[in-house]
């Protein structure tokens, strides 16, 4: 590796770890310290071509954006994820396309479109680190977050089609695009869906998180390269798994939670510090193409560009927002149609013939994803451009096909558009978010709602698990040693796990382990209430990782007991 690197990560860390710690985000800091920086004699001009950054960078942030997302919020936002992350990446790439083509004719048509698809996905890094810090509600996260998800690959998809045809490998035909797109999406989902079933079975059958976490970190670059070599969408691939193992990781052990949560903090942490250090460096580069092209025709373009970007996405948000608010109701006015229906129909048949979800159910789905002008005021403005744009610009400017003035052109109009999106809307979407007031104030409420009818379910289902294990160990061990076990017992449900297990007199009792198999099969039976409470829609994803989380910690104290004591005491 190149010495140079290793001082621009350093560096970079650096500049985000104070951003940490001063509260700011840390993204922002780190472009405007790098923009500074690549003025400086000593600061190395690094250079990476556009296809290895993006196998090396995208894969892993991807695959831990994934882990994070609630499978459940996401589905039920799918519509607006869908809207944004495919209409709203195909709508931009278009209007910049036709707009860079007539302002600048020796693009060409095909590289203008191309230009369009480079410029069109947003990056939700920024926005999302401001969002978690301003509290957000989860609603609007879910859907910033489920775009950043997706889009990546509507525009990966459009850049590969634009690409072969400025090259002179294909002639841009409408229906093959289509079918790229639909077999990029199903071999990609399928490809993460095998490596996601692959991987939780590792984690389920093998008990050491340093195998699993190493082997979760090699992965997303296995489905990402697979993918894409058999034609499909390695973004797609990397988010499909990431998404099945993430839902299902609270089935695995603790440990292989416990050891992944700051293992992909830190990952995330060094390669966003990298990505936007590397953004800001890359200005002594345009500054360059520059030089070497038309000045003016292109200096023009670049902030036209940004402009048609900024205005596309808010024009485009708030109609669609109304479309699909219109779809929901004629699918509301549908359910109820059908549940009126089953109303009349014989209790025998109805039960046959009943629906999946009640309409309480669907009215609160329906209502929990519903976005006010607040919320669309806010993903309009969270628009800032990322390293998908600039590394698929950089490997455009190597294509064959386009002349020396759309290479530089390119460059620099992707340059200033991620640059020009990060720092005009990330310093003031902060202040937006407060003008607006978009925080909701009953989410917590709810999570407080939610907390205590699972803790009560948890604790009466602990109860039953140990009415039946006190059958059974009257059985094994007889009637004189149940007092013990009622105190012990008690005490298990009283801190809802045995802080103070340790302290009982071990001679009532028959061994120590004995004890910690059953406070971990307490613990367990607790951790399946909650995958039920999940499953049937009546806990948040985001609150039963809070849990469980609570629980991870109570059983590591758990095992940090019996090391300290010894196995078979």
């Amino acid at each position: 590796m190149d010495a140079s690197i290793f001082f621009v990560v350093v560096g970079a860390v650096a500049v985000a770890a104070v951003a940490r710690r001063r509260g700011w985000p840390a993204p922002l800091l780190v472009t405007v310290v790098a923009l500074a920086a690549s003025f400086l004699p000593f600061v190395p001009n690094i250079s990476i071509d556009g296809h290895v950054l993006l196998n090396i960078v995208l894969p892993p942030l991807l695959y831990s954006a994934a882990l994070d997302v609630s499978f459940f919020s996401f589905r039920r936002s799918m519509p607006q994820i869908r809207r944004l992350g495919i209409g709203l990446v195909v709508v931009t790439a278009v209007v910049v396309g036709l707009v860079a083509w007539w302002l600048m004719p020796s693009l060409t048509l095909p590289g203008a479109l191309l230009l369009g698809a480079i410029v069109a996905p947003p990056d939700a890094v920024s926005a999302a680190s401001i969002g978690r810090k301003l509290g957000l509600p989860r609603r609007v996260m879910t859907v910033l977050s489920g775009e950043s998800l997706i889009n990546d690959a509507t525009s990966l998809t459009m850049f590969r089609v634009f690409a072969a045809v400025v090259a002179g490998a294909a002639a841009f035909n409408l229906g093959e695009t289509i079918w790229q797109f639909l077999l990029a999406v199903i071999v990609g989902v399928a490809v993460g869906m095998v490596f996601g079933m692959v991987l939780h079975q590792l984690r389920m059958r093998v008990d050491d998180p340093v195998v699993n976490g190493t082997f979760g970190l090699l992965a997303p670059f296995g489905a990402y390269g697979i993918a894409e070599q058999l034609g499909g969408s390695g973004v797609l691939a990397v988010v499909a798994m990431g998404l099945y193992v993430g839902f299902n990781a609270p089935k695995t052990s603790y440990t292989n939670r416990m050891q992944e949560a700051p293992l992909w903090l830190s990952a995330d942490f060094l390669l966003e510090s990298f990505v936007f250090a590397y953004i800001g460096l890359q200005l002594p580069r345009v500054l360059g193409d520059l030089q070497d092209g038309d000045v003016g025709p292109i200096i023009v373009l670049s902030l036209i560009v940004l402009l048609v970007v900024l205005v596309v996405r808010p024009a485009f948000v708030y109609p669609a927002d109304m479309w699909g608010q219109w779809w929901l109701k004629q699918r509301l006015r549908k359910w109820e149609r059908v549940a009126s229906h089953q109303a009349r129909l014989p209790a025998d048949e109805a039960h046959r013939r009943r629906q999946p979800l009640t309409m309480e159910q669907v009215r609160a789905q329906l209502a929990e994803t519903k976005l006010s002008w607040r919320d669309n005021a806010v993903i309009s403005w969270a628009g800032m451009r990322g390293v998908v744009t600039l590394a698929t610009a950089l490997a455009a400017a190597d294509l064959a096909g386009l002349d020396a003035q759309a290479e530089h052109a390119i460059v620099v109009v992707a340059f200033v558009v991620t640059v020009g999106t990060l720092l005009l809307q990330g310093l003031t979407l902060p202040w937006l978010i407060r003008v607006l007031g978009v925080v909701d104030d009953k989410e917590a409420q709810e999570d407080a709602r939610q907390v205590a009818a699972v803790r009560q379910r948890s604790r009466e289902a602990g109860k039953a698990y140990l009415r039946e294990m006190r059958r059974e160990w009257a059985k094994e061990y007889g009637e004189d040693r149940l007092p013990a076990f009622d105190k012990f017992a008690q005490r298990l449900v009283r801190v809802e796990s045995d802080a103070e297990s340790a302290q009982l007199d071990d001679h009532a009792l028959p061994t120590h382990d004995e004890l910690a198999a059953m406070s971990r099969k307490w613990l367990s039976v607790r951790r399946q209430l909650l995958l039920e409470e999940r499953d049937a829609g009546n806990l948040s994803e985001e609150v039963m990782h809070e849990l469980i989380a609570a629980m991870d910690a109570e059983e590591l104290a758990l095992d940090a007991r019996i090391a300290t004591r010894g196995p078979g005491s």
